[in-house]
């Protein structure tokens, strides 16, 4: 019994220490909030991860110290975007292992006040980058037995409304179905599709979407109240999960879409 123990403790460690220092991560929107935490997460424990977002000096403060992070500055809704960033990836690590659907824009409005431009520049980034940039890594994934992590919210879980913020709520569920979708089809070509629904988290997204910042710290405060877990999430909190799910011991997760958000979409 003692050699059967010990004996499965060493299989668990060759199948998981090896993995993780091979492993190669593709973040979007990865210069702020849960993308950069998320990245860094990767990286500190032996991924290669490469980061795409907008912006040059946001890439480069998730970078910062971390010699194993690469950036690409890129709108994931370019018609060229899916290319270029997987060929950049495999142009610097070989390989696709994860892909983590992260980057999002918000902009807050009820029907009456909704314009083709803001409805359109979220359902792009959201909804439809997504898409093709997941189409377009299908390859290097299926070589990789690799995981899709999409990033929706918990906000639209379940029968939820979300006044002034359909547009974004509507593509998050589209994004979850994706997700369920994929474990489906995906499945019999070794890729693993599984979703992370944070609820409300500190990145500071309220500020980049014109709020002033003294209404999105009293928005943050106010929703800390009726939060069970007592507090706004981390982004950390949510690139723990991340990370997890991405896991050779998580292989069983397929298809599911997981709720952090301190229980507050069970109250």
């Amino acid at each position: 019994m003692e050699n059967r123990v010990r004996n499965t403790a060493r299989n668990a460690a060759r199948n998981t220490a090896p993995e993780s220092v091979e492993k190669a991560v593709v973040v979007t929107g990865g210069g702020t909030g849960i993308g950069a935490a998320t990245a860094r997460a990767f990286a500190g424990e032996g991924a290669h991860v490469l980061i795409v977002g907008r912006s040059e000096a946001t890439l480069k403060e998730t970078a910062e110290g971390h010699d194993r992070i690469r950036i690409l500055v890129a709108d994931i809704h370019d018609h060229d975007a899916p290319d270029a960033i997987v060929e950049k990836a495999l142009a610097e690590f070989g390989r696709i292992d994860v892909l983590v659907n992260n980057a999002a824009v918000t902009g807050f409005a009820a029907l009456d006040g909704l314009d083709r431009e803001s409805v359109r520049a979220q359902l792009g980034t959201n909804l439809l980058a997504p898409v093709f940039l997941t189409q377009r890594a299908l390859d290097a994934l299926e070589a990789a037995r690799g995981v899709v992590v999409n990033v929706s919210s918990a906000g639209s879980l379940g029968r939820r409304a979300w006044p002034e913020n359909s547009v974004y709520g509507m593509a998050k569920v589209a994004l979850d179905f994706l997700t369920r979708t994929w474990a489906v089809e995906l499945a019999p070509r070794g890729i693993r599709s599984v979703g992370i629904a944070p609820g409300v988290v500190d990145t500071g997204v309220g500020v980049r979407a014109g709020m002033p910042p003294e209404a999105y710290e009293a928005f943050l405060a106010e929703t800390a109240k009726r939060i069970p877990a007592g507090r706004v999430g981390r982004p950390e909190d949510i690139a723990w999960w991340i990370v997890q799910l991405t896991r050779p011991e998580a292989a069983y997760a397929n298809g599911t879409v997981l709720a952090v958000d301190g229980a507050l979409s069970v109250t």
